[in-house]
């Protein structure tokens, strides 16, 4: 066996230090050589092109005034057929013209970009990601230049049509805002809950006596006043609703802590609760009888129904609000009021 060793390239100090310069596989091919826009060499092209632009952003501001126009001009129930299809005319002329609108401006602005901004090939070597002074200065100058070398000071025609459409364009969002309907007002803050009102099964819609309720049963329950809603306002219907779904329940009078205020709200230890959570809204009835509490099903929300509703897990901010009882000449259970503290997740106004 021969001990000789193979013979290998000598290496060099650079290439054992790891400083070896290695060759581009392929040269750099440069810049090619700059060709004229005909708009670069011919004054007459130029503000040719420049009013092709100005009119691309005059018909959009056009087309956002008809917008605006079809809103109100023609009828909400008007249809129109093509072929095959129907559909509304009102919003088919709105929508053809903020899409024309937005197109022409589009296209324009390619337009002015490609024949009348200043068109040079320029190439630099990739820079770190931070930036020091004098390269922010520097970016600052060369945003100043690139403004003035786009021609939007210069070219006053362009900047004017441009600004206008842009503003424009604005009037038909405004116009639209009447479609979001009346303000809700103070809506969120109430419920059909009133003096007076008969707690109803939500079921069956017959009345509640205090001795229909046994302890550690819970009944979904509803306001005897929603049902007349239902054929008059199916959306009324729907929105009282939601926001009037109450649960009931009976628990031993020795094992509630009544919050202050609230001592003459419950019947013999029948309590009553808003069953939309004040997290997110979800309908809650999961209840343990055992801890009184009740649970969301949504993201796990817990209350202590024997401790007015406070909230003892979850992402909920506050407690069920509670609806005040009283019970009618008749025996059944009546609502004394509406609630004190608006139903349903917080909003805004509550934080």
């Amino acid at each position: 066996m021969s001990d000789e060793k193979p013979n290998l390239p000598a290496v060099t100090a650079e290439e054992e230090h790891g400083q070896v310069q290695v060759a581009e596989p392929i040269p750099d091919p440069g810049i090619e050589p700059h060709e004229h826009r005909i708009t670069d060499i011919d004054p007459k092209a130029a503000d040719r092109v420049e009013r092709q632009v100005a009119t691309m952003f005059s018909l959009a501001g056009l087309l956002a005034v008809l917008a605006c126009v079809a809103y109100f001009a023609i009828p909400r129930d008007s249809e129109v057929t093509v072929g095959p299809l129907t559909g509304n005319a009102n919003n088919l002329s709105i929508g053809l013209c903020l899409g024309f609108g937005l197109f022409l401006i589009g296209a324009g602005a390619i337009q002015w970009a490609k024949k009348l901004m200043v068109d040079v090939e320029i190439s630099e070597d990739r820079h770190p990601a931070y930036s020091s002074p004098e390269q922010k200065a520097e970016i600052t100058e060369a945003f100043q230049v690139g403004v003035e070398e786009s021609g939007f000071t210069r070219r006053k025609l362009i900047r004017r049509s441009l600004i206008g459409a842009m503003a424009l364009l604005g009037l038909p969002v405004i116009v639209l805002l009447r479609d979001l309907g009346p303000a809700p007002g103070n809506k969120l803050f109430g419920t059909i809950w009133a003096a007076g009102i008969r707690v109803v099964n939500d079921v069956t819609l017959r009345p509640i006596k205090p001795s229909d309720l046994v302890v550690g049963q819970l009944v979904n329950g509803a306001p005897a006043n929603l049902a007349a809603m239902q054929e008059d306002s199916p959306v009324e219907y729907q929105n009282a609703k939601a926001k009037a779904a109450v649960i009931m329940v009976r628990i031993p009078p020795a094992e509630i802590q009544v919050p202050p205020g609230r001592e003459n709200w419950g019947i013999d230890g029948i309590l009553c609760y808003s069953k939309i959570c004040t997290h997110v809204g979800c309908p809650i009835s999961l209840y343990e009888q055992t801890t009184h509490h009740v649970l969301c099903p949504c993201h796990q929300s817990t209350f202590d129904l024997a401790d007015g509703a406070k909230v003892i897990f979850g992402p909920a901010a506050r407690p069920l609000p509670q609806l005040p009882l009283a019970v009618d000449a008749e025996g059944y259970i009546v609502a004394q009021s509406g609630f004190h503290e608006p139903v349903g997740p917080s909003f805004f106004e509550r934080g």
